[in-house]
């Protein structure tokens, strides 16, 4: 093997995902510095990436996913899941549902509260607001728009226009999701135009990362106008299909990367930071394999210890879905105009003249955030609405009318694990979720089962006659209920929290306010992995506004020096 060292740049990031795009955009910024941009994954060039419907083709596909799996899950009653995380240029926003959600206030105040200043609601919004371009900021929309001065001035002052991350109304509609909607209003879910004003209680049609029915990621919104045409930055490389081996350290600082391209190995330094946006999945791992995380753990990997940081790879948290579905009678749903060839065929045909109709559709189309029982302060499920049903990911649509209601609980208390199994930078690590490990979380579950059921009985489903056959009516006390979660639960693929955000005195905080390692020189964590507690909703516009916060923490820095 040759071993080549490249020149020294000032920052290093590892990972051009959802995170590393916003940090490579923002740091070249400045002509002074220079930026590695270092992705395991290819470029974002496969077809089905820009096409919505095509995360079916993108996840658990080898080219543009790491194809990870579980351990089996006690709580799932011995079932593994498969885990998707992006293994391409964009990451995990180049294959994921597509859902603009930031969460609640609570959540980042909370955070602020546990040890971590400058995190506060208030202090966050401008960066989601700094880095959106909203669909109803648009003068277009402006011109059609009927809304009062009032409601266009409360829009303004929680959307931003004109920044990279387009976020726009989903290109659909349906009568099954119509009526659901009113179903929940009529349970006493009041209706909602806006996720996304730090209280998303309500029911209402998810807002998409669309541009005009195709995918917006991170790589196109932040990334690839850099890399060539007049926009390019001479001072921003990006490296693909790059299997980083090691982090390289001078003592407890960081001084490098180094990295295999096919059968080369390279070694670069940074003058100033090395920055690890690999995710929740593989910034732990980056960290363990370096020699940093609990030292009982990294010998049993036979690896060497370099710091001890216990928190490293722990507090994993994500959001399980219990997917219950409902046959239905006299109604129009994708399982019946898919089932059929020239559906199929009249489908891709509405896709490829308008950029419309189900080729479109974002994974879940209709969402809900509620509270599971009225003493809950805040919403604390949320609901997937699906105008389609299935046995499970990747099987075909079932051939008779029917909807799904997937329901998560957005503030679980099961606690998790990312740990790596050797010092091999290509075995797949050890991932334990721990779904339902916790008595409270086993309680939302039932509650959330029992919800959804007085959700379907309301008056506005009435006419379609809805028949719950996912998990089936069978189930009723606590116990039984619990375990028809375990049967119908899965990730809704929001890994956070495994280098935790904290102070030095938490045990099991891995980075400071400011994403640094405890501990370590000139090394960062900035993605979904440094959240001390999980965002209530989806999780990929969270972490590009941590991936914004983080950039102006490092130019802050790169100034004082």
């Amino acid at each position: 093997m040759t071993t080549t060292t490249t020149s020294t740049f000032d920052y290093i990031i590892v990972g051009a995902g959802t995170a590393g795009c916003v940090l490579a955009k923002r740091l070249s910024a400045d002509p002074r510095v220079s930026v590695l941009l270092i992705e395991a994954g290819g470029m974002d060039d496969y077809a089905w990436i820009h096409i919505p419907v095509g995360y079916l083709y993108c996840i658990d596909n080898p080219r543009t996913d790491w194809c990870f799996r579980t351990e089996a899950e006690a709580g799932l009653n011995g079932r593994s899941l498969l885990y998707p995380r992006g293994k391409v240029v964009g990451g995990s926003s180049s294959i994921n549902g597509m859902i603009y959600m930031r969460g609640q206030r609570h959540n980042y105040d909370e955070w602020a509260a546990a040890g971590n200043p400058g995190w506060t609601w208030d202090e966050v919004l401008p960066l989601f607001r700094k880095s959106e371009n909203h669909w109803s900021m648009d003068e277009a929309a402006l011109r059609r728009s009927n809304d009062s001065e009032a409601v266009r001035v409360a829009r303004a002052r929680f959307h931003g226009h004109g920044g990279e991350w387009r976020v726009e109304q989903q290109r659909l509609q349906w009568d099954i999701l119509d009526a659901f909607r009113l179903a929940a209003e009529q349970a006493g879910i009041p209706r909602t135009d806006d996720f996304n004003r730090g209280d998303n209680y309500g029911c209402g049609y998810f807002e998409v990362n669309q541009k005009r029915g195709i995918r917006w990621n991170a790589s196109k919104a932040f990334l690839h106008p850099l890399l060539k045409g007049r926009h390019e930055r001479p001072n921003l490389v990006l490296v693909t299909e790059a299997l980083d081996t090691r982090l390289d350290f001078d003592g407890r600082t960081c001084i490098g990367v180094s990295f295999k391209q096919r059968t080369v190995e390279f070694s670069v330094m940074a003058r100033a930071e090395t920055i690890l946006c690999a995710g929740s999945i593989g910034s732990p791992v980056l960290l363990q394999r370096a020699g940093i995380g609990a030292p009982a753990r990294l010998r049993d990997a036979g690896i060497d210890v370099r710091h001890a940081l216990p928190g490293v790879g722990e507090n994993l948290q994500d959001h399980l879905q219990l997917r219950m579905a409902f046959k239905l009678t006299k109604a129009r749903t994708l399982n019946t105009i898919a089932s059929k060839w020239h559906g199929k065929a009249l489908i891709g045909l509405q896709y490829l003249t308008t950029q419309r109709g189900p080729m479109a559709m974002a994974p879940s189309q209709l969402g809900a955030f509620a509270r599971s029982t009225p003493d809950q302060p805040y919403p604390n499920v949320q609901y997937h609405v699906q105008p389609l049903s299935l046995d499970k990911f990747g099987s075909p649509l079932h051939d008779f009318p029917a909807f799904t209601a997937s329901v998560c609980n957005l503030q679980p208390e099961s606690r998790g694990s990312v740990h790596v199994t050797s010092a091999d930078p290509a075995a797949a690590p050890r991932i334990a979720p721990n779904y339902l490990t916790a008595a409270a979380d086993l309680k939302v579950a039932a509650d959330s089962i029992r919800l959804t059921r007085r959700i379907v009985a309301q008056p506005a489903l009435r006419r379609y006659t809805p028949a719950e056959f996912l998990p089936g009516p069978r189930y009723e006390t606590d116990e039984e209920l619990a375990r028809a979660a375990g049967e119908v639960g899965t990730t809704i693929f929001h890994p956070v929290g495994t280098c935790k955000m904290g102070p030095a005195s938490d045990p099991q905080a891995v980075v400071d306010a400011e994403l640094r390692v405890h501990g370590i020189d000139r090394l960062r964590v900035v993605d979904s992995a440094i959240m001390p507690t999980i965002t209530s909703g989806n999780t990929c516009s969270p972490t590009i506004m941590i991936a914004e916060k983080a950039a102006e923490l490092i130019r802050a820095a790169y100034r004082q020096a």
